[in-house]
Protein backbone atom coordinates (compact mmCIF):
# COMPACT_ATOMS: atom_id res chain seq x y z
CA UNK A 1 0.00 0.00 0.00
CA UNK A 2 1.37 3.29 -0.85
CA UNK A 3 2.50 5.98 1.54
CA UNK A 4 0.08 8.75 0.74
CA UNK A 5 -2.89 5.91 0.73
CA UNK A 6 -1.94 4.87 4.38
CA UNK A 7 -1.84 8.79 5.50
CA UNK A 8 -5.31 9.25 4.05
CA UNK A 9 -6.99 6.28 6.02
CA UNK A 10 -4.89 7.20 9.45
CA UNK A 11 -6.38 10.90 8.53
CA UNK A 12 -9.67 9.51 8.53
CA UNK A 13 -9.92 7.07 11.38
CA UNK A 14 -8.48 9.67 13.77
CA UNK A 15 -11.17 12.16 12.45
CA UNK A 16 -14.01 9.76 12.81
CA UNK A 17 -12.97 8.58 16.28
CA UNK A 18 -12.93 12.94 17.50
CA UNK A 19 -16.69 12.69 15.83
CA UNK A 20 -17.92 9.53 18.19
CA UNK A 21 -16.32 11.28 20.84
CA UNK A 22 -17.37 14.52 20.14
CA UNK A 23 -21.18 13.41 19.74
CA UNK A 24 -21.22 10.64 22.27
CA UNK A 25 -19.82 12.05 25.16
CA UNK A 26 -22.82 12.36 28.20
CA UNK A 27 -20.78 15.46 29.68
CA UNK A 28 -20.79 17.34 26.28
CA UNK A 29 -22.84 20.02 27.94
CA UNK A 30 -20.12 22.80 28.32
CA UNK A 31 -17.48 24.14 26.14
CA UNK A 32 -15.39 25.87 28.62
CA UNK A 33 -11.89 25.77 28.38
CA UNK A 34 -9.06 26.98 30.75
CA UNK A 35 -9.01 30.47 29.69
CA UNK A 36 -12.62 30.54 30.78
CA UNK A 37 -13.79 31.79 27.48
CA UNK A 38 -16.28 30.20 25.04
CA UNK A 39 -14.50 30.78 21.88
CA UNK A 40 -15.44 27.54 20.41
CA UNK A 41 -19.08 27.98 20.95
CA UNK A 42 -20.38 28.91 16.88
CA UNK A 43 -22.47 31.85 16.55
CA UNK A 44 -26.27 30.34 16.84
CA UNK A 45 -28.83 32.91 15.01
CA UNK A 46 -32.12 34.15 16.47
CA UNK A 47 -35.32 31.80 15.28
CA UNK A 48 -32.21 28.98 14.71
CA UNK A 49 -34.06 25.71 14.15
CA UNK A 50 -32.40 22.89 15.67
CA UNK A 51 -33.14 19.26 16.81
CA UNK A 52 -32.91 18.13 20.61
CA UNK A 53 -30.69 14.98 20.71
CA UNK A 54 -30.27 14.53 24.85
CA UNK A 55 -32.18 16.05 27.65
CA UNK A 56 -29.23 16.88 30.44
CA UNK A 57 -32.23 17.91 33.27
CA UNK A 58 -35.43 19.28 33.12
CA UNK A 59 -33.99 23.00 31.83
CA UNK A 60 -31.20 22.12 29.90
CA UNK A 61 -30.67 20.20 26.39
CA UNK A 62 -28.33 19.17 23.86
CA UNK A 63 -29.30 20.04 20.75
CA UNK A 64 -27.35 18.89 16.65
CA UNK A 65 -23.77 19.28 17.07
CA UNK A 66 -23.32 18.77 20.79
CA UNK A 67 -24.01 22.01 22.23
CA UNK A 68 -25.96 23.11 24.91
CA UNK A 69 -28.97 25.53 25.86
CA UNK A 70 -30.52 26.49 28.96
CA UNK A 71 -34.01 27.62 28.88
CA UNK A 72 -34.93 30.86 29.67
CA UNK A 73 -37.31 31.97 31.83
CA UNK A 74 -37.44 28.45 34.50
CA UNK A 75 -35.99 26.83 36.97
CA UNK A 76 -36.13 23.07 37.78
CA UNK A 77 -34.61 20.65 40.46
CA UNK A 78 -30.80 19.36 39.88
CA UNK A 79 -29.76 15.92 40.11
CA UNK A 80 -30.42 14.97 43.94
CA UNK A 81 -33.49 17.09 44.30
CA UNK A 82 -37.25 15.91 44.87
CA UNK A 83 -38.15 16.36 41.55
CA UNK A 84 -35.32 16.37 39.15
CA UNK A 85 -36.48 12.89 38.13
CA UNK A 86 -40.01 14.16 36.90
CA UNK A 87 -38.58 17.16 34.94
CA UNK A 88 -36.15 15.79 33.31
CA UNK A 89 -38.80 12.94 31.83
CA UNK A 90 -41.55 15.52 31.03
CA UNK A 91 -38.93 17.71 29.14
CA UNK A 92 -37.76 14.73 27.52
CA UNK A 93 -41.47 13.77 26.28
CA UNK A 94 -41.68 17.50 25.13
CA UNK A 95 -38.48 17.65 22.79
CA UNK A 96 -36.29 14.56 22.81
CA UNK A 97 -35.81 13.95 18.85
CA UNK A 98 -37.61 17.26 18.00
CA UNK A 99 -37.21 19.95 15.69
CA UNK A 100 -37.93 22.90 17.98
CA UNK A 101 -36.93 27.04 17.22
CA UNK A 102 -34.51 28.75 19.57
CA UNK A 103 -35.54 31.88 20.39
CA UNK A 104 -33.09 34.45 21.89
CA UNK A 105 -33.31 36.44 25.27
CA UNK A 106 -31.32 39.60 26.40
CA UNK A 107 -28.15 37.04 26.63
CA UNK A 108 -26.51 34.75 24.35
CA UNK A 109 -24.23 32.57 26.75
CA UNK A 110 -24.21 31.92 30.15
CA UNK A 111 -20.69 31.44 31.70
CA UNK A 112 -20.67 27.64 31.28
CA UNK A 113 -21.10 28.46 27.19
CA UNK A 114 -24.83 27.57 27.49
CA UNK A 115 -26.98 29.34 24.16
CA UNK A 116 -29.72 30.70 26.60
CA UNK A 117 -33.10 30.29 24.54
CA UNK A 118 -36.65 29.84 24.28
CA UNK A 119 -37.89 26.85 23.02
CA UNK A 120 -40.61 26.43 20.99
CA UNK A 121 -42.19 23.58 19.33
CA UNK A 122 -45.31 23.93 17.45
CA UNK A 123 -45.90 27.29 18.58
CA UNK A 124 -45.70 26.07 22.24
CA UNK A 125 -43.48 27.94 24.93
CA UNK A 126 -41.90 24.94 26.20
CA UNK A 127 -40.19 26.50 29.04
CA UNK A 128 -43.62 27.93 30.03
CA UNK A 129 -45.73 24.81 29.59
CA UNK A 130 -42.49 23.21 31.93
CA UNK A 131 -44.19 25.93 34.77
CA UNK A 132 -48.13 25.42 33.83
CA UNK A 133 -47.83 21.77 34.62
CA UNK A 134 -45.86 22.05 37.95
CA UNK A 135 -42.51 20.88 36.69
CA UNK A 136 -40.94 24.32 36.67
CA UNK A 137 -40.19 27.00 39.17
CA UNK A 138 -40.26 30.87 37.18
CA UNK A 139 -36.44 32.26 37.08
CA UNK A 140 -37.02 35.17 35.24
CA UNK A 141 -33.58 37.40 35.12
CA UNK A 142 -33.72 40.87 34.01
CA UNK A 143 -37.04 43.29 34.22
CA UNK A 144 -38.91 43.36 31.22
CA UNK A 145 -37.68 40.14 30.03
CA UNK A 146 -39.67 38.22 27.41
CA UNK A 147 -42.11 36.41 28.86
CA UNK A 148 -42.62 37.70 31.72
CA UNK A 149 -46.17 38.00 32.52
CA UNK A 150 -47.05 35.35 31.11
CA UNK A 151 -44.15 33.03 32.92
CA UNK A 152 -45.70 34.62 36.36
CA UNK A 153 -49.01 34.19 35.88
CA UNK A 154 -48.74 30.25 34.95
CA UNK A 155 -46.47 30.24 38.17
CA UNK A 156 -49.59 31.56 40.04
CA UNK A 157 -52.18 28.71 38.29
CA UNK A 158 -49.99 26.26 39.02
CA UNK A 159 -49.18 26.87 42.35
CA UNK A 160 -53.08 28.14 43.12
CA UNK A 161 -53.66 24.54 41.17
CA UNK A 162 -51.21 22.11 43.10
CA UNK A 163 -50.27 21.35 39.88
CA UNK A 164 -46.94 18.56 38.95
CA UNK A 165 -44.47 17.30 41.15
CA UNK A 166 -43.19 21.40 42.33
CA UNK A 167 -46.70 21.92 44.03
CA UNK A 168 -48.82 18.51 44.03
CA UNK A 169 -46.65 16.32 45.71
CA UNK A 170 -46.05 13.59 43.53
CA UNK A 171 -43.09 12.75 42.84
CA UNK A 172 -41.55 14.45 45.57
CA UNK A 173 -38.69 12.91 47.82
CA UNK A 174 -37.12 14.28 51.51
CA UNK A 175 -34.76 16.98 50.62
CA UNK A 176 -31.39 16.30 51.01
CA UNK A 177 -30.25 19.58 51.94
CA UNK A 178 -27.74 19.68 54.68
CA UNK A 179 -28.28 19.63 58.44
CA UNK A 180 -26.76 22.88 59.42
CA UNK A 181 -26.43 21.87 63.10
CA UNK A 182 -24.13 19.27 62.18
CA UNK A 183 -20.29 19.63 63.21
CA UNK A 184 -17.24 18.01 61.34
CA UNK A 185 -13.85 17.18 61.69
CA UNK A 186 -10.76 18.97 59.69
CA UNK A 187 -7.36 17.39 59.71
CA UNK A 188 -5.35 19.14 57.08
CA UNK A 189 -7.77 22.57 56.30
CA UNK A 190 -7.56 24.33 59.69
CA UNK A 191 -6.79 27.90 60.59
CA UNK A 192 -4.43 26.42 62.56
CA UNK A 193 -2.17 24.61 60.25
CA UNK A 194 -2.34 26.99 57.41
CA UNK A 195 -2.82 30.20 59.10
CA UNK A 196 -5.32 31.25 57.06
CA UNK A 197 -8.73 32.56 57.24
CA UNK A 198 -11.53 30.25 57.37
CA UNK A 199 -14.90 31.71 55.19
CA UNK A 200 -18.33 30.80 54.44
CA UNK A 201 -18.74 30.20 51.17
CA UNK A 202 -21.43 32.41 50.66
CA UNK A 203 -19.23 35.06 52.07
CA UNK A 204 -16.16 34.57 49.13
CA UNK A 205 -17.16 37.52 47.09
CA UNK A 206 -15.68 39.36 49.78
CA UNK A 207 -12.43 37.58 49.47
CA UNK A 208 -11.38 38.74 45.88
CA UNK A 209 -7.69 38.07 45.32
CA UNK A 210 -7.15 37.00 48.89
CA UNK A 211 -6.14 32.87 50.06
CA UNK A 212 -8.21 31.76 52.19
CA UNK A 213 -10.22 28.62 53.08
CA UNK A 214 -13.93 27.91 51.89
CA UNK A 215 -16.76 26.18 53.69
CA UNK A 216 -19.52 25.09 52.39
CA UNK A 217 -21.88 22.20 51.14
CA UNK A 218 -21.52 20.89 47.70
CA UNK A 219 -25.12 21.33 46.26
CA UNK A 220 -24.29 20.88 42.42
CA UNK A 221 -21.96 19.20 40.68
CA UNK A 222 -20.84 18.09 37.23
CA UNK A 223 -18.41 17.73 34.26
CA UNK A 224 -18.25 19.20 31.59
CA UNK A 225 -17.47 18.76 27.76
CA UNK A 226 -14.21 19.85 28.27
CA UNK A 227 -13.69 16.74 30.94
CA UNK A 228 -13.53 20.39 33.67
CA UNK A 229 -15.54 19.69 37.17
CA UNK A 230 -17.72 22.39 38.61
CA UNK A 231 -18.26 21.78 42.35
CA UNK A 232 -21.13 24.40 43.21
CA UNK A 233 -21.66 25.80 46.67
CA UNK A 234 -24.99 25.96 48.66
CA UNK A 235 -27.03 26.00 45.36
CA UNK A 236 -27.35 24.37 42.12
CA UNK A 237 -26.42 26.45 39.48
CA UNK A 238 -26.85 29.39 38.46
CA UNK A 239 -27.54 30.09 42.11
CA UNK A 240 -24.51 28.90 43.32
CA UNK A 241 -22.67 31.48 45.73
CA UNK A 242 -19.12 29.96 44.83
CA UNK A 243 -17.66 27.64 42.80
CA UNK A 244 -14.83 25.02 43.03
CA UNK A 245 -12.93 24.03 39.41
CA UNK A 246 -11.04 21.45 38.51
CA UNK A 247 -9.27 21.97 35.14
CA UNK A 248 -8.67 18.58 32.48
CA UNK A 249 -5.23 18.77 33.00
CA UNK A 250 -5.27 18.31 36.96
CA UNK A 251 -8.09 16.00 37.11
CA UNK A 252 -5.55 12.85 37.00
CA UNK A 253 -4.40 14.06 40.45
CA UNK A 254 -7.58 13.95 42.21
CA UNK A 255 -9.82 11.32 43.24
CA UNK A 256 -11.84 9.60 40.30
CA UNK A 257 -15.26 11.45 39.43
CA UNK A 258 -14.48 14.24 41.91
CA UNK A 259 -17.86 15.63 40.67
CA UNK A 260 -19.97 12.26 42.37
CA UNK A 261 -17.21 12.16 45.26
CA UNK A 262 -17.88 15.70 46.85
CA UNK A 263 -21.57 16.21 45.90
CA UNK A 264 -23.72 16.64 48.72
CA UNK A 265 -21.06 16.87 50.75
CA UNK A 266 -19.67 19.38 53.27
CA UNK A 267 -16.03 20.30 52.15
CA UNK A 268 -13.33 22.97 52.80
CA UNK A 269 -11.24 24.42 49.97
CA UNK A 270 -7.62 26.19 50.20
CA UNK A 271 -6.47 29.08 47.67
CA UNK A 272 -7.18 31.96 46.40
CA UNK A 273 -10.59 33.42 45.01
CA UNK A 274 -10.84 34.73 42.03
CA UNK A 275 -13.46 36.48 40.41
CA UNK A 276 -15.53 34.88 36.82
CA UNK A 277 -18.37 36.71 35.11
CA UNK A 278 -19.38 37.86 38.89
CA UNK A 279 -18.93 34.87 40.71
CA UNK A 280 -16.21 33.74 42.89
CA UNK A 281 -14.08 30.51 42.47
CA UNK A 282 -11.44 29.13 43.33
CA UNK A 283 -9.38 26.86 40.40
CA UNK A 284 -8.14 23.16 42.53
CA UNK A 285 -4.59 22.53 40.86
CA UNK A 286 -4.19 19.76 43.71
CA UNK A 287 -5.70 17.55 46.22
CA UNK A 288 -4.30 19.12 48.96
CA UNK A 289 -6.90 22.15 48.25
CA UNK A 290 -9.30 20.25 49.02
CA UNK A 291 -10.99 18.18 51.97
CA UNK A 292 -14.56 16.85 52.84
CA UNK A 293 -15.31 16.96 56.70
CA UNK A 294 -15.68 14.02 58.76
CA UNK A 295 -19.00 14.11 60.54
CA UNK A 296 -18.73 13.74 64.32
Amino acid sequence: MKLATKILILIFLISSIGLVIYFFNPNNDDLRDEDGDCQDTPKLEDGAVKIVTKVIDGDTVLIEGGYSVRLLGIDTDERGKSCYETAKERLEELVLGQEVILESGKDDLDQWCRYLRYLFLDDVNIGLEMIKEGFAVARVSTEGSKYQSEIALAEKNAIDNKMGCKWGGYGATKSSLINRDKTYQWSKLTPELTNLEKIESCSADEYYGKEVIVEGWVADAYRSKTNTVFLNFEQAYPNQCFVAVIFSSDLYKFVQHPEDYYLDKTVRIMGEVEEYQGRPEIILEDPSQIEKGIQE
